[in-house]
């Protein structure tokens, strides 16, 4: 279905491989285009005044190797450091491609365009990180024609070098994924002019965090030792700033956990600021100092009500080290290594701000701090300060942080909105820390990231947004997106532009011919992946005995890695490394995790019903945990090994929140092959049920020898299964012989072997609809051995009910089946709306399809019955009129906390039940079910209500209260519903 959506909504035109961006390059000639590069010409010039910003500079050199990079022949740069920069133009007369870049008054080139009303930068001029690219006819004498990129500053310069990089083929991935760049014989501009205003976000950054084992031991491979520790230095850092830069991004808090970013390397900083980076430092590091730093370099103890003195220098220190650095300043307290302290408080905390103001003030020599970027972090326990009455000065921007789970925790309310400096968005990719570490590969919703960040920038939070990226490799898709949707959000205002933007990704990084294919293959991913985080996932995540859960997640994973791996043979050699690292591989380890813990379920299973297979399962986990250590050493193998260990995180065998510190494979169990079980060779199960016939275990008593198979109606699955197993050492015949003609079984006879590959046989139960007789039965189905050995038992029965129902020729909706209606929320019945408010579908949302909520986020608190709802008919035959409704909602938490996240459900024309399914909580804590909410990615909430019983029609109501409300799911338990991961699948439609 996913595949269907993306060929409809289709993708950027087939020569433009920039993301979301306006094109300007074309690559055939054409009535409005002008050469700018041909592999069989003289290689073009890019011309910029000598004394801009060395960003821009630098930027202009990549530009320049990046046309070698996709035509054969590198640019040259030439630099202009004249007065009168015309008068020493370095070209002149003849067919050179020319591009003429530079800052708004920082560059006489760009300035005297401006003066002799060659170009108009009004649009521009004075904003952050603006720029605009045109043709311009005659620039400069005997020249015909040149593209001509102007910038606010030097970012927006910069930003629209890299706008021309990625537009001719060179991905912002190019190094850090391997992505290979396009090839063209000639390039063409087209004769147009671009406006790109300033971004959405002001500030767009990553945190490189919880980088041990896998990028601290990339580094210690690649990078002599740092000063004080592994060797984060410059050389590593200027691939990142140049990677941030491309992905139009700004920010940064480098990583911690064994360095000291200044201290550790004095070009870190240096670099950065050349480069164009904004500097920052973590939540819990403040005035630009590491927490490393503070045993190298403070006195005492970390403890502003004991040792203020000394912080207080060590503050100003760090300041004066990076005073000449374009820097976004961190300030607060925490406790120390991202702990709690023990002593602070709001009035104290609110001390510390006042020092580390003033430090800046003097330091910085200005008496107006509104000139100065500041943060202050309000992350786990300093949400609580601030409830508690801290008040933060309004020339520091306050960075709401989500729960480490990407649900973010607070958004500005009230007049809050108007604070000088605004807010901001911490958010998280990877985290260390409860329930359970997520660290080793990518398990981010992109439709997730989209509801949340555009919930964010609605309610004002758009100064800062930072993302916890973990190692950065693994985890290159969700950066991507979440840049991108920093930088424009309104070009990704709508709710199925996660489907889009992955299309164009594909695209850009793999080709237009498979883009829709690999956009299908990555939005399943991350549904798949995101369920439930690959820590978290153990033998009892999916459900192997109801609805057939774990063979349909089993068999949804194996669809995808095959489909990848199918596209992956198909590419030429030089894309197939950058679609390892960002398509297959995730694809492959994923699917092997996940088939490595339902193996050892099973192999649970079926060793407690003493099945002979069971060891052939357990081998089988061996050889997939075999599988997943080869597929890491692939990775590392890949390109000469350039990405040695940065697979080196392990994954398998948590007992607690922490890493464990090797991967270890679930218990196995081995049945004793050898000898014959009590109750004979033959075993027999049947879906939906532990036990097994004949004889008698933990789930079933010897005196029925008998088990019932879930009911068969017209309106559920078309069939229900046994299996016939081996449980000893003779080879046996069976035969499944049902009392009622209308019973088939598929196959109704075979043969079972005592080894090998033919122990467990598989049958299908169906019935012939058109002689079944109205109404329910209970058929009853023998299962026989040739020999008619039973050991100490006797012959095994199968009960199968069978209900065969009907609904009126008139009906449309959901359709009960074994007693359970499920139903998937975009697929309402009806969707009303009010001039206000209405529903959207995010397609992709959740465990299972899509969500739907309410649109705009910044609409008032709902009154149902009159504001907008979801209804779905549905028929029902049970006899039962008090029944359950279990909701399904995304796992939001209330960003409000005067308005918590509601919905209000009923039946028919009851009152609407108002459910609050958030619990408020004071800022810093979460409610009491937030780690079973997080694990599982879900809310649930079930209410009790009371339907039109034994053959009606009934209608399902539902309302959203609150803009965030995620519906996902509602499952109408009628005393059928069984234990599931996903919840029952969705009731058929008439």
């Amino acid at each position: 279905m996913l595949l269907a959506l993306l060929l409809a909504i289709g993708c950027v035109a087939g020569t433009v491989r920039a993301i979301g961006q306006e094109p300007i390059i074309a690559f055939q000639n054409g009535k409005d285009v002008f050469k700018l590069a041909d592999r069989n010409t003289a290689p073009g010039v890019i011309v910029l005044d000598g004394n801009d910003w060395p960003g821009v500079i630098r930027a202009a050199s990549d530009l320049a190797v990046d046309f070698g990079r996709v035509t054969g022949m590198n640019f040259t740069k030439e630099l202009v450091n004249s007065t009168n920069p015309h008068d020493e133009f370095p070209v002149h007369g003849n067919n050179k491609g020319v591009i003429i870049a530079g800052t708004i008054g920082k560059s006489r080139l760009i300035d005297s365009l401006v003066q002799q009303g060659k170009i108009n930068v009004d649009k521009t001029r004075g904003k952050w990180e603006a720029f605009q690219s045109e043709y311009v006819h005659n620039p400069v004498p005997g020249v015909p024609s040149a593209l001509v990129v102007s910038g606010s500053d030097k970012r927006g310069v910069i930003y629209g070098l890299y706008d021309i990089s990625e537009q001719i083929g060179v991905s912002p991935w190019y190094w850090f994924a391997d992505v290979a760049p396009a090839k063209h014989s000639e390039i063409y501009a087209l004769k147009k002019k671009k406006v790109q205003g300033p971004p959405s976000v002001k500030y767009r950054g990553m945190f490189i965090n919880d980088e041990q084992p896998a990028l601290t031991n990339w580094i210690n491979e690649n990078y002599p030792p740092a000063k004080y520790g592994p060797g984060f230095n410059a050389h590593f850092y200027s691939r990142v700033y140049e990677l941030l830069l491309r992905l139009r991004a700004n920010y940064l808090w480098p990583a911690m956990w064994n360095n000291a970013f200044y201290a550790d390397d004095p070009r870190n900083g240096e670099t950065a600021d050349e480069y164009g980076i904004v500097m920052g430092t973590s939540h819990t590091e403040p005035m630009a100092r590491a927490t490393n730093e503070q045993a190298l370099f403070m006195e005492g103890p970390w403890s502003w009500d004991t040792n203020e003195k000394n912080i207080t220098q060590f503050f100003k220190e760090g300041v004066e080290r990076a005073k000449n650095f374009d820097t976004l300043w961190t300030e607060g307290m925490r406790g120390f290594g991202d702990e709690a302290s023990e002593t602070l408080t709001a009035e104290s905390l609110g001390s510390v701000v006042r020092v580390q103001q003033k430090i800046l003030s003097e330091v910085l020599n200005t008496t107006d701090l509104s000139t100065i970027p500041q943060v202050w972090c309000l992350y786990k326990e300093v949400g609580q300060y601030f409830e508690q009455g801290l008040r933060v000065p309004d020339d520091i921007t306050l960075l709401w942080a989500d729960d480490n789970w990407g649900n973010i925790q607070r958004l500005p309310v009230g007049n809050e909105t108007e604070r000088s400096a605004g807010a901001g968005v911490y958010y998280h990719f990877d985290y260390v820390g409860e329930p359970r570490d997520y660290k080793w590969i990518n398990t981010i919703s992109l439709q997730k990231t989209w509801e949340q960040m555009h919930l964010a920038y609605e309610r004002q939070a758009k100064q800062i947004w930072i993302v916890n990226i973990g190692d950065l490799k693994g985890l290159e898709l969700p950066l991507n997106h979440f840049f991108d949707l920093g930088y424009d959000t309104l070009k990704w205002a709508s709710p199925d532009s996660t489907l889009q933007w992955l299309t164009q990704w594909a695209a850009r990084e793999f080709g237009e011919k498979v883009s829709k294919e690999v956009a299908d293959i990555m939005a399943r991913y991350g549904m798949y992946a995101a369920r439930r985080k690959y820590e978290l996932v153990d033998p009892n995540t999916y459900n192997v005995i109801n609805y057939n859960e774990a063979d349909n997640v089993l068999n949804e994973w194996k669809a995808l890695a095959d489909d990848a791996q199918k596209i992956y043979k198909g590419l030429d050699a030089s894309v197939q490394p950058s679609f390892f690292e960002l398509v297959l591989h995730p694809c492959l380890a994923g699917a092997t995790v996940i088939n490595i813990h339902i193996t050892a379920a099973k192999n649970k299973l079926y060793a407690s019903q003493r099945r002979t297979s069971a060891n052939t399962l357990a081998e089988q986990a061996l050889k997939l945990f075999k599988d997943d250590y080869a597929l890491a050493q692939r990775y590392h193998e890949l390109l000469d090994g350039k990405w040695n260990h940065i697979m080196d995180q392990t994954h398998l065998g948590y007992n607690y929140w922490q890493q464990p510190m090797r991967n270890v494979l679930p218990p196995l169990a081995y049945t004793q092959i050898l000898e014959e079980s009590l109750a004979g060779s033959m075993g027999v199960s049947v879906e939906g049920s532990n036990a097994s016939i004949p004889g008698d275990d933990q789930w079933h008593s010897l005196s029925s020898n008998t088990l019932a198979l879930p009911p068969l109606d017209p309106y559920g699955p078309s069939s229900r299964w046994i299996e016939v197993y081996s449980r000893g050492t003779q080879d046996f015949t069976f035969t499944v012989s049902p009392h009622d003609s209308w019973v088939k079984a598929t196959p109704s006879t075979g043969k079972v072997s005592a080894s090998g590959n033919n122990t467990d046989v598989r049958v299908q139960l169906s019935v012939d609809w058109s002689k079944v007789p109205a109404g329910s039965h209970m058929a009853s189905i023998n299962v026989t051995i040739a020999s008619e050995d039973y050991g100490n038992t006797g012959m095994p029965t199968v009960q199968l009910p069978v209900n065969n129902t009907s609904v009126p020729a008139d009906f449309h909706g959901f359709v009960e089946s074994d007693a359970t209606v499920s139903i998937e929320a975009e697929h309402a019945t009806r969707n009303t709306t009010t001039d206000d408010a209405s529903y959207a579908v995010i397609p992709g949302y959740g465990r299972t399809l899509s969500g739907v909520t309410l649109l705009p986020v910044t609409v008032e608190t709902q009154q149902p019955p009159s504001s907008p709802r979801l209804e779905y008919d549905m028929y029902l035959f049970s006899n039962v009129s008090n029944i359950k409704a279990t909701v399904y909602l995304g796992p939001s938490l209330n960003t409000d906390h005067s308005r918590p996240l509601k919905y209000a459900i009923a039946f028919n024309d009851d009152e609407p039940q108002v459910v609050q399914f958030v619990p408020t909580t004071p800022m810093g804590t979460l409610p009491s079910a937030w780690n079973g909410v997080v694990s599982d990615a879900v809310w649930t909430n079930t209410t009790k209500h009371v339907v039109k019983a034994g053959g009606n029609k009934n209608t399902l109501k539902l309302w959203a209260i609150e803009p965030g409300v995620v519906f996902q799911k509602v499952v109408v338990d009628l005393g059928g519903v069984r234990p599931s991961y996903l919840g029952p699948p969705e009731s058929k439609i008439v």
